[in-house]
Order: structure tokens, then C-alpha cells, then sequence
């Protein structure tokens, strides 16, 4: 088994899309192929067929090398709920909240637990890509570190550092990661690569010789921007893709300060007869609005608030007057009811808020969180759809008796007496085609016939053409060393 490690030289330099495209052309390659993040922070997530949660990229991942997601491709992920605290995940479970200046203590605890993964994952795979987070010449956080270098020297992982040259500096980025680096730690670091390069790639061959010089790294590609990235799902928020113009089915996401499993609504965007738009902060409801969906949230009461102070809540009440629909997803479903209570502060401080009061529901957070993936039938079309659950949190209510689907019989979600205000737990539910098409339909537009799993599994495949076209594959994959034999000499090997 062989694996190399992807780090960036800073946050955001695709690093996520470059181990996707990898992991398809290897795969293509006829190797058995794995993605791995020891450590991600991310409120999009997804439900491993082993019954836990991931990252949202590393389930991407897994379906670039063509398998099911597991709790092992992440061992440790992040959700943010506050701006100083996030519920701590580990082999797909939640294990605590902590405050981001306690987490550091916590850290070293979790090498355990993230090389487990690492290893049992390996025993099934000839290469493991394993993705970094943040950047390495975040020196100050080297200690306990899991998620980049200290985990590369534990695990005795090579590393290839990619650089964004879309932001400039990235000579710098590169140079100077070397600068800050331990020494030891920067043995660890085999090449380079120069990632989102616009127009030609040969004009950056004379910084590509300089970074070369400088570090005595190798590189292994300029890679230009690839213009499908778009069409993969998103695990940053801030890759949230703005307003689409033209006409059709006008469906508005407001932008919560906590937006989770933002993705839902991916396949909703490809539609040709739907223009969707994500409502930034500081921005009204468009009044031409024709579906307003709440998406999820880490933090229902929180964003309630936070909705509020954009003066979303009175905007979506006019757009309610007006006849719109609106429909909430999992934390949007919550909101839509008369009263959210949490007793025992699962998701902030204690306390009870007041709904929206679009449905006659009341939910009350629960500590025990519902992971699942489900087949269910939407109960106004009677079509099929897959999707999954991901929440704490129990919703009950008169409203509830006009299911929005039912799944294995259990009535799920609710919906408003004249059926245009609905809320489901349901995420990925727009990934059902029939589904997606039935509900378009329903709400007024005109749907189309766009294969949403073959729109992904096109994307993948072009990104592997891309990266055989602008990235010496051959020179990454020497570089993934076999684990036994690939640590520097002055560092010890662990047992």
C-alpha cells in the first residue's frame, strides 16, 4: 500500500477537488484507490454507509474512486456551531463541543483514533490520497497537530504541497512555506504543484524554475482552471455560488451564518427551467420569489436570530401573503414552527425560541442525533426519492398529520393545510431525479430532464482528464511511497 499526502500552502487552493480528480484517474488506472482527511471542518456533511458522518468532500471522494463512504476516510471532523466552539466528531460519531482554544489540549488525544482509521483503511487499498487541512506553514498550530504535518510524520506519509495561483504570491506561498517550516517536517515534502492557473500555462514556466531553485522540490504540473468545478458539490461555504440569471422557477436560499448540507440544493441549480439564487447577508427576498427553501443549519436557534436580524423573517411572511412556497430542510423545518426548545443547550445556550409559526410543529432538541440514509415516497407526488438524515432534534405537531413523505411507512416532515409551506428532515432528496422533476412540476415550473448522478460522474471524469493533461501523474504516484519504507531516516517509525 502506498499513499501521499496533499497540502496546501493555504486554505482554499483546491486541495479537495485536485484528490478527487486524482483518485478517478488512478482509479482509472486499475488501482484500488482511497481517499483519507484526518481531520476536516466543515458543517456539510454526509452519512456513511457505515452509520456515521463525514466531510462532504470526502464523500465526493469516495465516489471518484467508485466506493461507498466510510467513517475511516475522516476520522475527525469539525462543526462549527458558534464563532469560538464546534461539536467534535470522531469515527463518525459526536463525541463533544468544545471551544476552539480548548481544542488544542484535545488534539493529541485523537492520533490514536485517526491513524486507526488510516490503517484499517488501508488494508484495502493499494493507494491512500490523503487531503490536509488549513496549511502547514501554520506553524504556530504545529503542536499535537493531526491534521497536516503531524500527521505525515506519524503516519510516515509523503507530502506533495500544491499552491493557488489564482490568488497571486504563490511563489511566496511556496518559498516561504519552506522558510517557516521544521526541518524535518520539510523533508517530508517530496514536490509541488501550482493549482486555478488562468489562460497559459507556459507563461509561469520561469516561476516554476524559480520555486524549483528555491526549494529543490520538483514539480509535477500547472493545472489550469478547471471550469466544471462548479457542478461538484461544495464543502466550504464560501464557494456558495451566487445568483443565476434568466427565467423559470425563482428559488431563493437565504445564506445562514451556520449553512449546512448546503448542497441540497445542487441538482435543483442544474435545472434549466429553475433559476436559483443564494441570498447573501444584507440582502432583501427578491419579490419575484416563487420557492423560498430554509436550508440546514448547525444551529437552529442561532440562525433563527440571525435570519431575523437580516429581516429575512418579514420578508418570507410577505412572500407567504403573496402566495409563495416555502419549504425547510432539516434546521429550516425547525424553524418553520411555532417553538424551538433545548433544554439542555445541545446547540448554544438553554433556552426556547419562537418560530417562524409557518407550521403548527414544535421541536425539541433531543441529544441523540439521527444518522440514516433512507428511501421514502413523496407523499404529494407518490414518487421515489432517496436522501438522508443528519439531526438532533424531535418535530411534532398537528401539521404533521400531512406528511411531506413517508419513509417505511413513518410519516416524515409536514406540511401547511394548503400545501405551500412544507418541511422535511430529508437532505439529498433533489438528487432523485423523478423526485426532483415531480417537485418542480408542483410548485409551478417546468422541469427538465437532466440525470443529476451522470452530470457528477461526467464532471469526474473530465476532472481526470484534466489533471492527466496538465499534471505529471506518473511522477505523483512515484512520489506515494510504500509506507514501510518511505520515512526520512532520522525520523523513527512508528510501531
Amino acid at each position: 500500500m502506498r499513499a501521499l499526502m496533499i497540502q496546501g500552502a493555504g486554505s482554499n487552493v483546491g486541495k479537495s477537488m485536485l484528490v478527487a480528480g486524482m483518485a478517478r484517474a488512478f482509479v482509472r488506472r486499475g488501482l484500488k484507490v482511497r481517499p483519507f482527511k484526518p481531520q476536516n471542518m466543515s458543517n456539510n456533511a454526509a452519512v456513511t454507509a457505515d452509520g456515521g458522518e463525514i466531510g462532504r468532500a470526502q464523500a465526493l471522494q469516495a465516489l471518484a474512486c467508485g466506493v461507498a463512504p466510510i467513517t475511516d476516510m475522516n476520522p475527525v471532523l469539525l462543526k462549527p456551531e458558534t464563532e469560538t466552539g464546534a461539536q467534535v466528531v470522531v469515527q463518525g460519531r459526536r463525541l463533544t463541543t468544545v471551544r476552539a482554544r480548548d481544542y488544542a489540549a484535545l488534539k493529541p488525544s485523537l492520533m490514536p483514533a485517526v491513524l486507526e482509521s488510516f490503517h484499517r483503511l488501508a488494508g484495502g487499498a493499494d493507494l491512500i490520497l490523503v487531503e490536509g487541512a488549513g496549511s502547514p506553514a501554520e506553524v504556530n498550530l504545529r503542536a499535537g497537530d493531526i491534521a497536516n504535518m503531524g500527521f505525515a510524520e506519524a503516519a510516515c506519509v509523503p507530502v506533495l504541497l500544491v499552491g493557488d495561483i489564482d490568488r497571486g504570491g504563490v511563489i511566496a506561498q511556496l518559498v516561504g512555506t519552506l522558510a517557516v517550516l521544521d526541518p524535518a517536517d520539510a523533508r517530508l515534502i517530496r514536490g509541488f504543484a501550482i493549482n486555478k492557473f488562468r489562460g497559459d500555462p507556459r507563461l509561469f514556466d520561469e516561476g516554476h524554475a524559480l520555486i524549483e531553485d528555491r526549494t529543490g522540490w520538483p514539480g509535477v504540473g500547472v493545472v489550469p482552471w478547471f471550469d466544471k468545478a462548479h457542478l461538484l458539490p461544495a464543502e466550504d461555504a464560501l464557494d456558495l455560488k451566487g445568483s443565476q440569471s434568466g427565467t423559470g422557477l425563482h428559488v431563493v436560499c437565504p445564506v445562514l451564518s451556520r449553512i449546512a448540507n448546503f448542497d441540497d440544493l445542487d441538482p435543483l441549480s442544474l435545472e434549466p427551467g429553475v433559476r436559483l439564487t443564494m441570498l447573501r447577508p444584507g440582502m432583501a427576498l427578491p419579490g419575484d420569489a416563487d420557492l423560498v427553501v430554509l436550508p440546514g443549519t448547525k444551529s437552529t436557534r442561532g440562525d433563527l436570530a440571525f435570519l431575523r436580524a437580516q429581516g429575512w423573517d418579514v420578508d418570507i411572511a410577505a412572500h407567504v401573503r403573496r402566495g409563495g412556497r416555502v419549504l425547510g430542510l432539516c434546521g429550516g423545518y425547525q424553524m418553520l414552527g411555532k417553538r424551538i426548545i433545548d433544554r439542555d443547550g445541545l446547540e448554544g445556550p438553554p433556552g426556547e425560541t419562537e418560530g417562524l409559526g409557518l407550521l403548527d410543529v414544535v421541536t425539541e432538541m433531543v441529544p441523540d442525533k439521527r444518522l440514516t440514509r433512507v428511501s421514502a415516497i413523496h407523499s404529494a407526488s407518490k414518487t421515489p426519492l432517496s436522501g438522508y438524515e443528519i439531526h438532533i432534534g424531535r418535530t411534532e405537531g398537528p401539521d404533521c398529520t400531512r406528511p411531506f413523505a413517508t419513509v417505511e411507512g413513518r410519516d416524515e416532515g409536514a406540511c401547511s393545510p394548503d400545501g405551500r409551506i412544507m418541511g422535511s428532515y430529508l437532505h439529498g432528496l433533489f438528487s432523485a431525479d423523478a423526485f426532483r422533476q415531480a417537485f418542480v412540476s408542483g410548485v409551478g415550473g417546468v422541469p427538465g430532464q437532466v440525470s443529476y448522478a451522470a452530470v457528477i460522474e461526467e464532471t469526474l471524469d473530465a476532472l481526470a482528464d484534466h489533471l492527466e493533461t496538465h499534471m505529471d501523474l506518473d511522477a505523483v504516484l512515484a512520489m506515494a511511497g510504500q509506507l514501510a519504507a518511505i520515512a526520512p531516516a532520522d525520523l523513527t517509525h512508528p510501531d
